[in-house]
């Protein structure tokens, strides 16, 4: 990519290994993070009540092109790499797309039950809007139509099971080289979390690396109510999961 910045586009939704994705490219020195962008311009767009509303809303542009303008823009401190979190729910109809084409967009994919399970943990009845993944497909197909091939997916379990492999792959298919300061970072908030870490970034802050994986959530231990949803997420989560990175 000679000069230009490299800017990666992640996009994810809710309970997934998101933010700690996010510490782990912000630990490198050559990149700037920011942190689900988009966020109060959808608060704005959808009237969801989340945790910490208020805050966001304050702390953030709610007009879509001030943030795809700063998205674009200069990066941050000058750094070589812009690593954008982002959460796919967030981009309502009514926003540009086209920004996406200055980017190398990647699709970090979780398993519905695993989504679902830590999700309600938060905020008991999620519908399937909630967790993003329909949306995610949407810009996935969306991605694979312009570039004439489909876009880079990383699944969240690859990433926990072996970081260091997961990792290498990713930043190859992005044009970076893997650097092992991505497989540990200092516990603590960070100046570049979201407003809203508080509520969310609990585990995140106590972690300085990637968890070791988990036993995995069995359909059966969701709620009833939440199994219809896994069910509807499924389709979606599985078209994706079928060009993740190997």
């Amino acid at each position: 990519m000679g000069d230009k910045p490299i800017r990666i586009a992640m996009w994810s939704g809710p309970r997934n290994i998101s933010t700690a994705m996010m510490r782990s490219f912000e630990n490198r020195a050559d990149t700037a993070v920011v942190d689900e962008p988009f966020y109060a311009a959808w608060l704005i767009r959808s009237g969801a009540d989340h945790p910490m509303r208020e805050a966001v809303l304050a702390a953030q542009p709610t007009d879509p092109a001030r943030v795809i303008a700063a998205l674009i823009g200069p990066v941050p401190g000058g750094r070589r790499v812009f690593y954008q979190k982002h959460m796919a729910h967030h981009m309502t109809p009514d926003m540009q797309l086209g920004w996406m084409a200055d980017c190398a967009n990647v699709f970090l994919i979780r398993s519905p039950i695993e989504v679902l399970a830590s999700y309600a943990l938060r905020r008991p009845g999620a519908v399937l809007e909630d967790i993003g993944v329909v949306q995610q497909c949407d810009l996935f197909e969306r991605e694979a139509d312009r570039l004439g091939a489909p876009p880079p997916v990383i699944e969240s379990a690859d990433v926990l099971a072996d970081p260091r492999r997961a990792l290498t792959a990713l930043c190859a298919t992005v044009g970076l080289e893997f650097d092992p300061a991505m497989l540990a970072w200092p516990a603590g908030p960070r100046a570049s979390d979201g407003v809203w870490a508080p509520a969310w970034y609990d585990a995140v802050e106590r972690s300085t690396s990637f968890a070791p994986p988990r036993p995995p959530v069995r359909f059966a231990d969701l709620a009833p109510t939440l199994q219809p949803v896994a069910e509807a997420a499924a389709p979606f989560y599985e078209r994706l999961a079928r060009f993740k990175l190997g």
